[in-house]
């Protein structure tokens, strides 16, 4: 029951506290200065927060809300920073570096120390950083390093704040044996019936019906910009071509038919391989024993049975496979035996192996002839992928050297095709129509590509190819106020609607307080509104609905006899909503529902602890944000649109 409310109130983004162990636990800042140009109201080096004796410069919150669209583009390809700031994403990783300044400090309050020796113990177990051997390497270390664009001192750190974190915040969430008591009064809790009622006040109701006039058009145009983000579109040129393309390649002489021949010579020579049934014991006289089980009529896996043991398969295997891994003792012997027979116990890596043939291929040898036809099948594959590789490497040299697209088009004789404007998730922009298919492999390059900077990829292995370039970028920003005035105008009435039902809503529960009827209260207004609803509602009744509303959620979260106002804008609508009763029933100690109720809560728990210690610390270290720096910061980058 608690999980369906926290679930509701998750925003899109994730809760703030989730967000805030992401940036506490990924690697905190790159080594690169984004904010090196920086104008205007906010600079590099301003700070956004105090924590206690660290401060948070622009530069670091810039770098983790770089890195957190980045994680945030994998789920969602089109976000744009514009949007992801519209969304509070740059408030929620404010907080998570305020939280890990806070985590670092009260680990040094409370005496919590890592030295280097514990962090080259993490570096160690870290498999992403061994060598061929299977060991820590400094080699590979420093390449992972570059790769990802951190320093070392950067990444040691982000390692020790990992291990705080382990220190300082894993005793709260032991969670101890939750008492029965409160598993009682969750349960009568979950039993609960609310009687009440309540209003709708829809937008429309209130909306006025004149047009706005420009001014009041652009004022609200210009408070609701993000409202009206178009995507990044782009429109690509590509052309799709075979291996056909690069001319006919000539067939293998004969010449080099009978070298490739001689060089595997012994790849054609006869050969024998074979099947076997292995069992392994431990003596000779347990191995002669099984034999003699079995020439007596009993099978080998049987006898193996009978004693603990199993049988295992060999897979067809030329004599030297099986001496590799057995020994030559057994090898021999196992290719010493006919065809459905035991072979004579031998010693070998794992103790005395008993083999039965199942199986013997004799592979006669082949002369030039005969496998003339397997190696010009072999040449022609191998001679057909180098022709490929010298012409795709000439034409990616071409590409280097300035050639444009349709130069190349047209030296292979090809034709481009211009796609529509295209978006980063794959369809036309516009429609619901997809994008060709065979962009699909390239669509997410072509998003992260300058303007007409031509690109082969191989599409199909040794079958299809891709050129293409991006003839065209139109950034993501607001739809012009003049392309969608209509639209704009309705939103402007829905808006102004809902600020005259906010006060509406205002005005009845003041008057439902001061002692009138509901439905009195909402008589006065002079607007034609739907009627009072009755409620009678369990919590046994909402937790079946796929859905819960806000009001609803509300409704169960008041406290009896008030009367609550409640904004639902996806509803357009104002409510104002009345709890009259509440009416509950005992739960015996020993009934089952406690026991479930004390098994929910305890898997909730740790989470809800750790919240509330991270408060708690926030609380004993003295952090102040500037406010006005972050807003100007989030303006830069919204501005900045990347």
């Amino acid at each position: 029951m608690l999980q369906m409310f926290r679930n509701f109130f998750k925003s899109k983004l994730g809760v703030g506290v989730t967000l805030a162990f992401l940036v506490l636990m990924a690697v905190a800042f790159v080594s690169a200065d984004s904010l090196g140009t920086l104008t205007g109201s906010v600079s590099a080096t301003d700070k956004v927060a105090v924590v206690g004796d660290d401060r948070i410069d622009v530069t670091d919150l810039d770098r983790a809300a770089r890195e957190s669209l980045q994680r945030e583009r994998q789920e969602n390809p089109g976000i744009t920073m514009e949007a992801f700031v519209a969304a509070d994403g740059l408030q929620q990783v404010m907080d998570g570096l305020v939280t890990r300044s806070v985590l670092q400090q009260f680990a040094a309050m409370a005496g919590f120390r890592t030295g280097q020796r514990l962090v080259d113990s993490e570096l160690v177990k870290d498999p992403n950083m061994r060598g061929p051997d299977g060991n820590f390497s400094q080699d590979t270390f420093r390449q992972v390093l570059t790769q990802i664009g951190v320093t070392e001192q950067a990444y040691r750190e982000d390692i020790s704040v990992r291990l705080l974190a382990q220190l300082v915040v894993s005793p709260a969430q032991a969670v101890p044996q939750l008492p029965a008591s409160i598993a009682r009064r969750y349960s009568e809790l979950g039993l609960e019936t609310r009687t009440g009622s309540f209003i709708q006040l829809p937008a429309s109701a209130f909306a006025p019906t004149a047009a706005p006039t420009d001014a009041q058009l652009q004022a609200f145009y210009a408070a609701n910009r993000n409202r009206y983000l178009r995507p990044e579109r782009r429109v690509i040129r590509y052309a799709v071509f075979g291996e056909d393309a690069f001319g006919n390649i000539p067939a293998p002489t004969a010449a080099q038919v009978a070298a490739r021949y001689n060089r595997d010579r012994a790849q054609y020579a006869a050969s024998e391989t074979r099947r076997f049934t292995q069992l392994v014991v431990t003596t000779r006289a347990a191995a002669q024993a099984i034999i003699a089980e079995v020439n007596g009529g009993t099978s080998l896996e049987a006898s193996a049975r009978a004693k603990g043991l199993s049988t295992t398969s060999i897979a067809s295997t030329t004599k030297a496979g099986l001496t590799t891994a057995t020994s030559a003792a057994v090898a021999n012997a196992g290719f010493s035996a006919q065809q459905g027979s035991l072979s004579a116990p031998a010693q070998g890596s794992l103790g005395w192996y008993i083999l039965r043939v199942d199986e013997v291929v004799q592979q006669p040898a082949r002369t030039l002839d005969q496998a003339r036809a397997e190696i010009t099948a072999a040449l022609t594959a191998e001679q057909r992928r180098e022709a490929l590789n010298e012409a795709t490497a000439r034409i990616d040299e071409e590409f280097s050297q300035g050639k444009s697209l349709a130069e190349v088009a047209r030296e292979l004789g090809l034709t481009l095709t211009t796609t529509r404007p295209l978006t980063a998730g794959g369809q036309v922009y516009g429609t619901t129509e997809a994008a060709p298919a065979a962009l699909g492999p390239v669509l997410p390059t072509a998003f992260e590509m300058e303007e007409s900077e031509p690109q082969l990829v191989e599409s199909v292995p040794g079958q299809q190819f891709l050129i293409f370039d991006v003839s065209r970028v139109t950034p993501s920003a607001a739809a012009p106020l003049a392309q969608i005035r209509n639209d704009v105008a309705t939103a402007w009435r829905v808006d102004e609607g809902m600020k005259r039902a906010a006060a509406a809503a205002t005005r009845i529960q003041r008057r439902v307080e001061g002692g009138t009827t509901l439905a009195a209260a909402v008589a006065v207004e002079q607007v034609s509104l739907p009627g009072v609803t009755p409620l009678n509602l369990s919590r046994q009744e909402i937790e079946r609905q796929p859905q819960v509303t806000r009001p609803t959620i509300l409704f169960f979260s008041m406290a009896k006899g008030t009367t609550k106002a409640l904004e639902v804008a996806e509803a357009e609508a104002w409510y104002v909503i009345q709890l009259s009763d509440v009416e509950t029933e005992s739960v015996p100690a020993n009934n089952p529902r406690v026991q479930a109720q004390r098994a929910q809560l305890a898997q909730l728990l740790p989470d809800e602890y750790t919240q509330q210690f991270i408060a708690a610390m926030r609380q004993e270290v003295d952090v102040e944000i500037d406010d006005e720096a972050v807003t100007a910061l989030g303006q830069l980058l919204a501005g900045n649109g990347n």
